[in-house]
């Protein structure tokens, strides 16, 4: 071990991490909406409202209602100035969403919470649309309710002023699938367009201002003729619609099948992929191709949870957004619908994490889903990785950061690829446990070969063609490889939960629930011994990188080290109150991190078997642990939904310690030369801010007869200056006295001037009596009179 460490840099332990990067839900569903410039995301997530940088992912500001009610609807203006919330409470809050601050807040007048609300498009009347069917519409400039619009069945759950704004018309529809017209100058509605047999999902309006495109979840549009209120043209989409939105005539759509002039739009829906329409012959010109496998014909017909929520047009950065019931929310060119940026809104339960690339760029997360996120730390970009049918349990990277493998319940194994943009293909899968595939390890040296457990109590070892990697990174592969175990062993009685590959490839250790873990030989699976001494069942199974020791961590809430010579235990680390889910080993080696279902991660020294630090940013069980190259970031994954990234702050700490230090020691230097130099009122406050209790008295003591004698000279100033003499002479032994620099010529100075306040003070006494004799004088009188008249 001191061999491994004599050529490297000088050893530091760590003492402390800190927050850097939390990747936590900020979209839980519901309607989404971009600022015109395309730089915000507004995403409502229960009792919020976050409003997120696109560039970078990050989050900007969180909208909360002061009564911590859930927000049922938002908008923006199309100004991008104002933004109003409403709650269950029944309130509607108008805000200054850059400054985050609330700049008025008003009862809905509604008996239901607000469904939705829209802008017209002056940025000066909003409409709202509750679920007490009614539709108000608000002066937002001269803050008063202008209408009020009965006559909707159920919940209006769509209102939209139309673009004309002479005309004066808001459009609605409700529950009765009815799409009705409303003329704000009369306060009636003129028209109600039948067609749909489901609900409503959106309204566009086209260029012409004269057409209007309805879509809704009967699986089909409807093209209107405002003029005549009647339905030109019904178009049938195949498929459940939640969104339709009209291409911009001037841009170029050519690669989207757009060949013709005309009115083209493009639908959302349950199929989970984007449609373009032309409207003038009901004919679809461009369908997106499938970003996903369809596992049966049922998901081809419903889409499941593939389908799009939302998709709407981002003119600033000529984009379009789409929202999927995963909650990701995509942006693609609006011309070529190539992908952008990709944004995972909620994360669920997540599972394990893994750094990712050969600089730890990215990072792999299983939640609880059968689909793969990969997360460019850089921009929040996610890539959705499709192959798993059913929940991701467990990943693990191989040593370059480009491969890695990924098992799930569906008893498979997957073994991905990432190219030099970032960019992951599945290039192998493996079939072959009777059970969900639990936990894997991948090969350390080369990229060789992965061991995987299942809850069948079997561990089998994959070998990987030594052609994989190049044919991944060549882009040679078209479908993933098919790989067969090589060795299959029963390994343990109960479920195995964590499986390790030794730094040198030649060990594997395996934990399991029957509080066990075993060491085995690679690649022929051969026993060499049992670890026996946890109380409860094992959660993971670590070697250290330089000593031949194994790592345990336990669910009895203790950390155990083995010797793989005799099989003991060496040490055991006790702190966790609960069971402790993974470990890792810091420092090269020197030091251990592990996580716990109490939502708590702790670093120990290994020497001295203490708990340096512990650290608190989950919220539930930490399942995910793992650590970079550079040992200076560390990942961690809960239950909570979030993935924190903590930076080693130990160097950071050490150097502000430092810096304090050396700030202290300047600092006392100036205090001894500016008692030196006798500027008592510098060194005086400096004392008092370097917390010196001896040298501020120090100070005053040297200070106190100047400031004392100056003040004695002013009648303003003199109680004071008395104050600090009576205090003097009467805690200060004469002896004492005599020691203050001096005090001679303060005496001197001091005499004439009290025996001037002492004279005053006996005027001022004798003019107090003289008043006072007065008062009980005019006192007596009074009482004499008052009898008399009584007739006492």
């Amino acid at each position: 071990m001191e061999a491994i460490r004599a050529g490297s840099a000088p050893l530091r332990f760590k003492s402390n991490y800190a927050v850097s990067r939390k990747f936590e839900p900020f979209y839980k569903g519901g309607k989404v909406q971009i600022s015109g410039d395309g730089k915000h995301m507004f995403c409502p997530c229960g009792t919020k409202l976050n409003i997120m940088d696109i560039e970078t992912g990050a989050l900007v500001h969180s909208i909360e209602q002061d009564e911590q009610e859930d927000i049922t609807s938002f908008v923006l203006s199309p100004d991008d100035e104002i933004l109003v919330t409403g709650s269950r409470a029944l309130l509607l809050k108008q805000w200054e969403w850059r400054q985050n601050k609330c700049r008025r807040t008003w009862k809905a007048v509604h008996t239901a919470p607000v469904a939705t609300m829209n802008f017209d498009p002056t940025s000066t009347l909003l409409a709202t649309g509750g679920c007490d069917s009614t539709i108000k519409i608000w002066d937002v400039v001269k803050q008063h309710c202008t209408h009020n619009l009965k006559g909707s069945t159920g919940v209006v759950h769509i209102v939209q002023f139309h673009p004309d704004i002479f005309r004066l018309q808001l459009f609605s529809s409700s529950m009765d699938y009815i799409i009705r017209i409303w003329d704000l100058k009369s306060s009636k509605c003129i028209a109600s367009l039948n067609g749909h047999y489901s609900a409503v999902t959106s309204l566009a309006f086209a260029p012409d201002r004269d057409t209007l495109i309805s879509s809704g979840r009967d699986k089909i549009c409807m093209i209107w003729d405002l003029k005549t209120r009647e339905a030109k043209r019904t178009v049938p989409i195949y498929e459940s619609v939640e969104a339709a939105v009209l291409l911009p005539k001037d841009g170029d759509f050519s690669h989207l099948g757009v060949k013709k002039q005309g009115l083209h739009f493009l639908t959302a829906g349950s199929k989970g992929i984007l449609h373009i329409w032309e409207a003038a012959t009901a004919a679809c010109v461009y369908t997106q191709p499938v970003p996903y496998q369809r596992v049966n014909a049922k998901e081809e017909e419903e889409g499941s949870t593939h389908s799009l929520t939302h998709c709407m047009l981002v003119p600033g950065k000529n984009e379009i957004a789409t929202v999927t019931a995963e909650h990701n929310i995509i942006f693609y060119d609006a011309q070529t619908l190539q992908l952008r940026k990709q944004f995972a809104g909620y994360n669920d339960e997540v599972l394990d994490v893994r750094f990712l690339g050969p600089a730890d760029s990215h990072i792999v997360v299983a939640t609880n889903s059968p689909q793969l996120k990969v997360f460019e730390l850089a921009t929040s970009h996610c890539q959705i990785l499709y192959g798993h049918t059913d929940t991701v349990l467990a990943l693990d990277v191989f040593r370059k950061g480009l491969m890695f493998s990924s098992c799930a319940k569906d008893r498979s194994l997957r073994i991905w690829q990432m190219d030099k943009a970032g960019d992951v293909v599945c290039v192998a899968e493996g079939l072959g446990h009777a059970h969900g595939v639990g936990a894997l390890s991948c090969s350390r040296m080369k990229e060789s070969f992965v061991v995987t457990s299942s809850q069948d109590c079997t561990i089998k070892v994959w070998n990987l063609p030594e052609s994989l990697a190049a044919k991944a990174k060549a882009g040679l592969v078209s479908s993933p490889e098919i790989l067969h175990a090589q060795v299959t062993e029963r390994g343990h009685d109960k479920d195995i939960n964590s499986v390790t590959v030794s730094p040198n490839d030649k060990l594997i250790a395996t934990g399991s629930q029957d509080r066990t873990a075993k060491l085995w030989s690679c690649p022929d699976c051969s026993l060499m011994g049992i670890f026996s001494g946890h109380t409860r069942g094992i959660w993971c199974v670590q070697f250290s990188p330089v000593d031949q020791v194994l790592a345990t961590s336990s669910a009895d809430g203790t950390v155990k080290l083995w010797g793989l010579h005799d099989f003991s235990c060496l040490k055991t680390f006790e702190g966790h109150d609960a069971s402790v889910l993974k470990i890792i080993f810091v420092s090269r080696g020197t030091q251990l991190l592990s996580s716990g279902s109490d939502g708590l991660l702790k670093l120990w020294t290994i020497k001295t078997n203490e708990c340096v630090k512990t650290l608190d940013g989950h919220e539930d069980k930490v399942w995910g642990l793992h650590c970079n190259k550079q040992d200076d970031l560390v990942v961690t994954a809960s239950s909570d939904s979030c993935v924190i990234l903590w930076k080693d702050v130990t160097e950071i700490e050490l150097e502000e310690a430092q810096a304090k230090q050396e700030e202290q020691i300047m600092k006392d230097q100036e205090l001894s030369n500016l008692l030196h130099e006798k500027k008592y009122l510098k060194a005086l406050g400096l004392a008092i801010s370097l917390d010196r209790p001896h040298t501020v008295l120090t100070v005053i003591k040297e200070s106190v007869l100047k400031f004392l004698v100056t003040w004695n000279t002013n009648s303003r100033n003199c109680h004071e200056a008395q104050a600090v003499l009576e205090t003097l002479l009467k805690h200060e032994a004469p002896e004492c006295l005599l020691q203050y620099e001096g005090i001679k010529t303060a005496v001197e100075s001091l005499l004439p001037y009290t025996e001037r306040h002492f004279q005053r003070l006996g005027r001022l006494l004798q003019a107090s009596m003289f008043i006072d004799f007065m008062w009980q004088n005019m006192r007596l009188a009074d009482v004499s009179k008052l009898e008399e008249d009584m007739g006492l």
